[in-house]
């Protein structure tokens, strides 16, 4: 099977896209990366020449070592890209991404951990999919989950299984023959949008009794109790969330690794986390957007910042 990536960025999300891309070629991944984007492109993608082929206005596309392609993707909506993944998603297999066989949506402050043929063969199993660790225990009999019942029959589908562990949406990756999820997702926001107040232009939390409390990651755990296709999940250790994991860091939360101050953060009794440590060890090639020194001196912070944790505990 040969997978394609993609992912969504704007402004300062260009470092999180470099540690990504840096992370899959480590890995072993060799192939096509659609980066949609809004804004300028950065410094680091200034050798990427234009491409009609993809029959993407505007499109460009950086060939890296050993076959890694990213391809630049302007995309104009006004929809917030947290809420754009699954339309963005069928407009890549309707167009430039039409030849993948597998689709792999991974948020760019996301690196992998693992060889790249374990997510190859991961969606061979189902819609790949990973617990978030904030309300993971969610029982069907859950009241949030009886409201996004009533939501499923607004949208005129039907619950398809009982699920008891709330998902993140940083990361999904689907075979094509899975695809009906992304389209259950795409109309589960519409319903949203229509029925419940939803703004879609918005990156904002609510309420949790808001069945929407979280947009579009609500959006995705009702298209999992509602399509045909099969899941196959990982716990919050799929994303560093929790210790043990191997797959892959998701540096959730803000500031993100490439804007932390880690001594500051440290004297505020937060240590370097599993995901920042992931990030800059995979901060130096094939993409290079910050120089070497820079990476050296934020290796080192991490170390010391991580010493000083063990004898510092803010009370």
């Amino acid at each position: 099977m040969q997978s394609a990536i993609c992912t969504l960025f704007e402004g300062h999300y260009h470092h999180g896209l470099a540690g990504l891309t840096n992370s899959l070629h480590k890995n072993g991944f060799r192939g096509h990366i659609y980066a949609g984007y809004k804004g300028q492109l950065p410094d680091w993608a200034a050798k990427s020449v234009a491409n009609n082929d993809l029959g993407w206005p505007d499109a460009k596309t950086l060939t890296l070592a050993d076959g890694v392609q990213i391809h630049f993707l302007p995309v104009v909506t006004k929809t917030h890209f947290t809420n754009y993944k699954p339309d963005y998603m069928l407009q890549l297999w309707a167009g430039p991404a039409k030849d993948a066989q597998g689709l792999m949506y991974f948020d760019p402050d996301i690196v992998i951990k693992c060889k790249w043929d374990f997510y190859e063969n991961w969606i061979t199993h189902g819609v790949a999919v990973v617990h978030e660790i904030t309300a993971n225990d969610m029982p069907a009999s859950h009241p949030i989950r009886q409201e996004w019942i009533k939501v499923i029959e607004k949208s005129g589908l039907t619950v398809t299984r009982q699920l008891t562990s709330y998902i993140n949406a940083g990361f999904c990756g689907i075979n094509r023959n899975c695809i009906e999820f992304l389209e259950k997702w795409s109309i589960i926001i519409k319903t949203a949008v229509r029925d419940y107040g939803f703004v879609s232009e918005n990156f904002q939390f609510t309420n949790r009794t808001d069945p929407f409390f979280a947009g579009d990651q609500d959006a995705m755990n009702i298209a999992a109790m509602c399509c045909e296709s099969p899941l196959s999940e990982m716990g919050p250790e799929g994303m560093d969330l929790t210790y043990g994991g191997f797959t892959m860091s998701h540096a959730i939360g803000s500031p993100k690794p490439w804007k932390k101050n880690y001594l500051q953060s440290t004297f505020k009794g937060i240590a370097p986390s599993l995901a920042d440590k992931e990030f800059w060890a995979n901060m130096q090639s094939p993409i290079s957007s910050y120089s070497v020194n820079t990476i050296k001196k934020k290796r080192l912070s991490m170390s010391v910042a991580g010493l000083i944790g063990r004898f510092y505990k803010k009370s």
